[in-house]
């Protein structure tokens, strides 16, 4: 950190970020970005890690931020902040996908554009000269990245770029969400006052009025559990992952012994070990077990659940024997009590349980109950769990198959050390059918599990293993990567930076022959029905992808140096002798990435989603005549 009174402007977005805690910027360069990269490498510890897209940049930036988070609390002076960087117009907007991605998600992002000089925008503004990337409008880039942060800055002023960077920075660390800072070329040598003390995050303050609606919130969900059977279920949400509160979580469920569900983006928010977990809950698309078993208590407390397609899967509200605290506001039934922040609540109500109803009170084993009660559900926790794992396994694998295999795997992996098990492996799951199947994969520790589970930008989780596995390299954590071969086709170049960078992720690309198939069960679910043939309309034509031969790809990022590995996988036996290998650490298929094609029938899907077809496409008239007569 510089200790004179004045630095460039330059200078001082590169010692604040080093400041947050950044280790890595990630981007795509360009000459408007220059003068700034060569400060960043000449005056700081931050590594600039070059990506062969600016989409890719941001999705490494968003994955690292993720981590970043969740190990904020062990790691002294990181704030849990991802950086991106790139050029002006074609950078920015190739950008902005994965930005509105962060802002969606809440995920901290600092996104830094270099733009065209000072010069050049009065040139364009007197004459309509227009340079390299320029349009006609000047504020173009601004305006649009005004739609997907909570700060966003053109710097064209070096007396004022301090204060525009540090009120951006501020506003990333308080609102947990993207920020912009579009700089101008001839500004970044330019002079300016150094950075006097550190940023830190403004956390809303807890006025009397605010207390007085966050007791009231309490005291509604006192009600709602005395009311319902005291009988209440948690239902853990993307909340506590982001604004970094598993503590507090586990707090309340170890003291209460409430059974507690996740969404499937705040999977593994605290180990999947810790007593009471019931599954992952995602409406009709969760495991029928986990349903049953949700749906059986007498009430339901989200605590920083959002409201998405993916986590309600299939249902479109909640009834009034729910309670929801999420986006800064708490809903009990029909009530809504507004500016309750999740960070007071969770505590609040954890002491307010304890002091009304005893700690521990709410210990149970709600399968074992659910099974006595009669409900078709395995006899206890510890049953359900082990059905999501092992096999026996058909010879050539399944979607269901695979995962199961995969868990099986991932058990063999876990060590227990002091009372707890850890795993070597971050699981990144793209969107669409690996995210259902990986849904209920066991997570024995905390944030080993990533997923973009609102956004469901195809083909994230290539780019964000990039972030991930240079966040986490010093703990040992390896990327394990779920990706549809639709989604890895967008993204799959992003590999070349893993190769790059030394990491060693292992990425299944799940290839159903070629084919979206998530699409198609979105358009035409009945195209899956036993013997189910083409839609009449010709509707999966636009669903057909050309087939790659994804294994080969190692040999093309890979060399001799920097060795990458490519399998392909048809049958059980294959993926057995693979994990195998992927298993021993100083097998040299673990030397670089692994890409492993996974081949699978086209019409093949997570049994998960069978809800879709079954109501959408009634049998035919002549078999529902015949079940009524039986």
């Amino acid at each position: 950190m510089t200790t004179s009174r004045t630095c460039t402007v330059a200078e001082y977005l590169a010692v604040r970020l080093e400041q947050l805690g950044i280790t890595h910027l990630f981007g795509v360069p360009g000459n408007h970005l220059g003068p700034f990269l060569s400060t960043l490498h000449e005056k700081t510890e931050v590594r600039w890690v070059g990506t062969p897209t600016e989409g890719g940049a941001g999705q490494a930036a968003d994955g690292y931020a993720r981590v970043k988070v969740a190990d904020a609390r062990t790691a002294l002076g990181e704030q849990g902040i991802g950086a991106v960087a790139v050029t002006y117009g074609v950078g920015a907007f190739n950008l902005l996908n994965a930005i509105g991605g962060g802002y969606t998600e809440y995920v901290p992002l600092i996104a830094v554009n270099g733009a065209p000089t000072y010069e050049q925008w009065l040139n364009q503004r007197a004459i309509g000269l227009v340079t390299s990337h320029m349009s006609q409008s000047p504020e173009c880039n601004l305006d649009v990245y005004r739609q997907v942060t909570v700060e966003a800055q053109a710097i064209s002023n070096p007396g004022l770029a301090p204060s525009q960077i540090d009120g951006a920075l501020t506003a990333c660390l308080s609102h947990r969400r993207p920020v912009y800072l579009e700089v101008m070329e001839d500004v970044w040598d330019a002079p300016c006052s150094a950075p006097q003390g550190r940023l830190q995050r403004q956390e809303r303050p807890l006025t009397p009025r605010n207390k007085k609606m966050l007791d009231a919130a309490v005291a509604a969900c006192v009600k709602l559990v005395q009311d319902h059977d005291f009988d209440p279920i948690l239902w853990a949400g993307e909340e506590i992952d982001r604004f970094n509160l598993a503590e507090e979580f586990e707090e309340l469920v170890r003291a209460t012994r409430i059974p507690y569900c996740t969404t499937i983006g705040a999977k593994s928010v605290i180990s999947e070990d810790t007593p009471g977990f019931c599954g992952v809950y995602n409406g009709k698309a969760s495991n029928p077990d986990v349903a049953e078993v949700f749906h059986d208590a007498g009430c339901r407390i989200g605590l920083g659940t959002w409201a998405t397609s993916k986590n309600l899967g299939g249902k479109t509200s909640i009834g009034d024997d729910w309670a929801v605290a999420a986006h800064e506001g708490v809903r009990v039934g029909a009530s809504y009590f507004p500016e309750v922040q999740l960070a007071q609540f969770i505590p609040a109500l954890r002491d307010a349980f304890v002091e009304e109803f005893g700690p521990g009170r709410f210990e149970a084993d709600p399968y074992a109950d659910a099974h006595r009660a009669g409900l078709d559900v395995p006899d206890g926790v510890a049953a359900f769990l082990e059905t999501l794992t092992g096999g026996p396994y058909p010879k050539s694998p399944t979607y269901d198959s695979f995962f199961r295999h995969l868990n099986a795997f991932l058990e063999s992996q876990t060590t227990g050390e002091f009372g707890q098990r850890t795993t070597p492996f971050t699981v990144i799951s793209d969107a669409a059918f690996a995210l259902i199947g990986s849904m209920n994969l066991r997570m024995p520790e905390r944030a080993s599990y990533v997923a973009q589970n609102s956004w469901l930008s195809i083909g994230y989780s290539v780019g964000a293993a990039t972030g991930v596995g240079l966040g986490r390299r010093q703990a040992g954590k390896r990327p394990l990567v779920f990706v549809g071969d639709g989604s890895f086709q967008e993204t799959c170049q992003e590999m070349s930076t893993h190769v790059r960078e030394g990491l060693n992720p292992v990425v299944f690309v799940l290839d159903n022959e070629g084919f979206y198939g998530i699409e198609q069960m979105l358009v035409h679910p009945c195209y899956y029905k036993p013997q189910g043939t083409p839609p009449s309309d010709g509707a999966d034509f636009y669903n057909e992808l050309h087939p790659w031969r994804y294994e080969k790809l190692a040999e093309v990022f890979g060399s001799a140096k920097h060795p990458m590995h490519g399998v392909a996988v048809t049958t059980h036996d294959e993926l057995a002798a693979l994990l195998q290998q992927i298993g021993e650490p100083n097998d040299p298929i673990n030397r670089g990435p692994i890409v492993v094609r996974v081949c699978l029938s086209r019409h093949d899907y997570p049994e998960a989603l069978k809800y879709k077809i079954q109501e959408n496409c009634p049998p035919p008239s002549g078999a529902v005549l015949r079940e009524r007569v039986a």
